[in-house]
């Protein structure tokens, strides 16, 4: 029948599992026995040992006894009368409670509901009614209490009264629907029940409640005028409004006038202390309040609980709490509403801890057991920090006790399964609603959505949304950006389509993260078009879109070889404020030039670019800079005279794209040609000469590059280090070892120094041939035996197999660092050169690495795993493998030769 906690949930081991436990174990659901230390997962706020004895719970005992507690609340029959009464009426009317003068319709409205409300065989009383209205006032339900109102007035054998009357104006003040109100007092003859009650004082109430006080008393004169007057309801109706309304002076006569016709009784008494603490007069109060009980006067816990909530509200809880505990020694009736605002005012204070101890040290010294609405209070509050334990324990406190739940009770419960990680629980509690008449708020529905997508079950979460939707109900931002991020990850993005269709029709504007992972996520699975789409509701609604966003569309467009859209996304994301990259204007233009008709389409989005923004050098390169990376330098050059012809001097910027631009393409003659022009209207410095020489060396014109060099060179430049590196780079790979080290030896003539690049290089053609060496046997002067440069000769020696080194792996370590600067690349080639030798040493160097902060990449464990076959060592190797394939690395095809 029982089986282990931690299978109660498919979701992740929790620390608040034990709080579960906890609560369970002191009711029947645990099966106590010997528990392994592994049987739970808990983390350092466990409440007890994993030795202690173990907790064994069926999920269904738990469901069940949950449903059963559920049903037993009595309002089930209110659920359905509000049911009725939200949905039936007339299908084409649309209300509006705020600005609707149709006093009739409300009033007067006929619908199904009478039907369906009279076959209930209702017993209609005062008390039955304003049960019936507290009940929807409590859930926010104005226009169902208006319904419920008008019908019940209409019923042969029911007469409204004043309590009726008072009870559904404070419906509408509390709702703030006050012109509704006036509007309902100032036709209130009208109506048909309107005479089966004291006609002048419902109206003076009306008003009151309203907060027209002023009208309340003008009509209160005129009856006093005519020998009329209110009765004792009515009067405190009116003084409490009038303390409401700070209206102190009229309370004070109004007061006299209920003590000289001796209506004077516990509601006064509790008025006055009202208006006391309304003024801040809080030292006044409490004498009043002690006046009255040395008097003997009539002193309940009502009037108690005003001035303890004014202290409370002013910080004085020492103080509320003496006097709490003073007047209940003095025997007070009604202690138990002291009580509970004391518990609520903590609660709301924060002071938590407080309220338990309270309510626990009432409960086993007089047997206090608060109402449903304070238990609630507590359960919410515990719930929002977190601190399950005691939620535990006060819903069972609540169930064992017989307190009949409300939906507030009954939601908390499905949020504290939702918290403890028993989703199990908590789903099928959800499932059942129906059978005791759960409707879950937006809170607990936020709980469950979250919880679900934490658990891994993103479609039981997506159904619990439409459901909340079908109810009225939409996540709030933070949940409906965890389903959304849940929904992408999970790939279902036809959900999440109408995920934020749904959004949308309500006008509820997810954040621009959301969307733009959405959008990113259908742009990763070629699935553009309905990002577009997405993209294109954010249009019509005037919201504009995240620049990541856009970045994302136009390359997912781009990718689908779309560019007249791209670049449609390209001028649309300028106007709405953002800057768009210039590698992204290569991007778009690129894709444009593998468009049928390409030429029309490049200068169709440079006329509307500059269109867009003021024309600019900026632009105009961005145009070079793609037509260069599209391979197109006859669009480059046009773009660049194009840019003289508009009065725009091309900057140095502007002739170096050109020169790139005819150099990517292999237009060397161009290339030359564009160069000689610019020795006639600027002076070559290193840039131009370095751009030529990089240029060049990249498409493997090594020749003409040495050329550019040397009438660098001669003229006094000094070229940069790219212009070094490339060129070493591609004699050494020509093979042309005497032509690098000639370069080397220039290199020091101009003072620069070998960089982590160039020193690589070397050392890696060391290792494929012995020619280096002897290049720069040849070539080099003798130099100082501790120069960098001897250093330098002996690496490259060493690593073609020519010198012999007595250094262990840290002195050649700092012999390279003297030489120029180590990098990943650099330990991959010590790692190669000590494979071939020794594994060990090669080991020891690996985790050298790893200490150092360097991250191994591909060729790192390829070199181990390389090494250790040629070794004849192969569970080494496999186990290298191993771990490379658990890094995400797969081996080169040459070490796959030898696997």
């Amino acid at each position: 029948m029982f089986f282990s906690l931690r299978n109660l949930s498919k979701s992740r081991a929790s620390t608040n599992y034990h709080y579960v436990f906890s609560l369970l174990n002191a009711n029947g659901f645990v099966s106590s026995g010997p528990c392994s230390p592994s049987s739970f997962c808990f983390g350092p706020s466990a409440a007890f040992s994993t030795t202690s004895t173990a907790c064994l719970i069926q999920a269904k005992d738990v469901v069940l006894s949950f449903k059963e507690w559920f049903k037993s609340r009595n309002d089930a029959l209110f659920d359905h009368i509000f049911q009725i009464l939200k949905t039936t009426g007339d299908d084409n009317t649309v209300l509006d409670l705020e600005n609707s003068n149709d006093l009739s319709f409300h009033y007067h409205h006929r619908s199904s509901a009478d039907l369906a409300l009279a076959h209930l065989n209702l017993c209609l009383s005062e008390t039955f009614v304003l049960e019936v209205l507290r009940y929807g006032s409590s859930g926010h339900d104005v226009l169902s209490c208006l319904k419920f109102f008008d019908w019940v007035g209409r019923q042969p054998g029911f007469n409204h009264t004043r309590a009726t009357f008072h009870a559904i104006f404070k419906i509408l003040s509390r709702a703030k629907l006050m012109s509704l109100m006036l509007d309902f007092l100032s036709t209130y003859s009208k109506q048909r029940y309107a005479h089966r009650v004291r006609f002048r004082d419902t109206l003076v109430m009306g008003y009151a409640v309203a907060g027209k006080p002023d009208i309340a008393l003008q009509l209160f004169g005129k009856m006093r005028f005519q020998g009329l007057d209110l009765d004792v309801f009515a009067y405190h109706v009116l003084l409490n409004a009038l303390v409401e309304e700070n209206c102190f002076d009229a309370v004070q006569v109004i007061a006299k006038q209920i003590s000289l016709r001796g209506f004077e009784n516990e509601i006064t008494h509790s008025v006055m202390l009202k208006c006391y603490c309304k003024q801040n007069l809080l030292d006044d109060a409490e004498k009043y309040l002690r006046k009255l009980l040395s008097d003997g006067r009539a002193v309940n816990g009502h009037a108690v609980s005003v001035l303890v909530d004014a202290l409370c509200k002013n910080n004085k809880f020492e103080q509320a709490g003496k006097l709490v505990e003073e007047f209940q020694g003095a025997g007070v009736e009604l202690m138990e509403s002291v009580y509970g605002v004391w518990i609520r005012d903590l609660v709301q204070a924060g002071r938590l801890d407080g309220a338990l101890e309270f309510l626990h040290d009432k409960r086993s010294l007089e047997g206090y057991v608060p109402d449903t609405f304070r238990y609630n209070t507590l359960i919410c509050r515990l719930l929002r920090e977190d601190r399950l334990e005691e939620v535990c324990d006060l819903l069972m406190e609540m169930k064992d006790g017989q307190i009949c739940p409300d939906k507030v009770t009954m939601n908390a419960a499905l949020c504290f399964f939702c918290k403890a990680g028993m989703v199990d629980v908590a789903l099928e509690l959800y499932n059942s609603k129906s059978e005791f008449g759960l409707s879950p708020n937006s809170l607990a529905y936020n709980y469950l959505i979250n919880t679900f997508c934490g658990d891994g079950s993103v479609d039981e979460a997506y159904e619990v949304l439409k459901n909340s939707i079908k109810q009225d109900y939409f996540p709030g931002r933070k949940t409906f950006s965890i389903l959304a991020d849940a929904l992408c990850r999970e790939g279902k993005l036809d959900k999440m389509k109408e995920l934020v269709i749904f959004a949308l029709e309500r006008n509820f504007m997810p954040s621009g993260s959301t969307y733009d992972k959405f959008i990113t996520t259908l742009c990763r699975t070629k699935r553009v078009e309905d990002g577009y789409l997405i993209h294109g509701e954010l249009n019509r609604l005037n919201k504009v879109a995240r620049k990541s966003t856009y970045f994302n569309l136009i390359r997912g467009f781009n990718e689908s070889s779309r560019g007249d859209i791209a670049a449609r996304l390209l001028i649309e994301m300028q106007e709405r404020g953002h800057s768009p990259t210039r590698n992204l204007f290569r991007d778009v233009i690129c894709c444009l030039c593998a468009t049928e008709n390409p030429d029309k389409q490049f200068f169709n989005l440079l006329e509307l670019q500059l269109c867009c923004r003021e024309p600019s050098c900026q632009i105009y390169n961005f145009f070079i800079y793609g037509a260069g990376h599209a391979k197109r330098p006859d669009l480059a050059r046009q773009v660049y005279e194009t840019m003289q012809r508009s009065g725009i001097e091309p900057n140095l910027r502007s002739d170096v794209l050109m020169l790139q631009s005819y150099l990517r393409s292999e237009r060397i003659s161009d290339a030359l040609n564009f160069f000689n022009d610019l020795h006639q209207r600027r002076e070559m410095g290193r840039r131009l000469y370095s751009t030529m020489i990089v240029g060049l060396c990249k498409v493997k014109r090594v020749d003409i590059a040495l050329d550019f060099l040397k009438e660098m060179r001669e003229k006094g430049v000094v070229p940069s280090d790219d212009c070094y590196e490339f060129l070493i780079q591609l004699s050494c790979w020509n093979q042309g070892y005497h032509i690098a080290v000639n370069l080397i030896n220039d290199l020091e003539k101009v003072g620069r120094h070998i960089t982590s690049f160039t020193g690589n290089i070397l050392l890696l053609h060391s290792l494929k041939s012995q020619e280096l060496y002897d290049a720069w046997v040849q070539l080099r002067q003798v130099p100082n035996e501790k120069s960098d440069s001897s250093m330098l000769g002996l690496l490259i020696g060493a690593f073609s197999g020519r010198v012999r080194l007595s250094q262990d792996i840290e002195n050649l370590e700092e012999v390279i660092e003297k030489c120029f600067p180590l990098d990943v690349y650099t330990y991959n080639l010590l790692l190669r050169s000590l494979s071939e030798t020794n594994m060990d040493r090669a080991c020891a160097l690996f985790y050298k690495i790893c200490q150092k902060g360097y991250e191994p990449n591909r060729w790192t464990y390829d070199t181990l795993v390389q090494g250790f076959l040629k070794h004849g060592r192969t569970s080494e190797a496999r186990r290298w493998l191993e771990v490379m394939y658990r890094k995400g690395f797969h081996p080169t095809e040459r070490t796959k030769l030898f696997i």
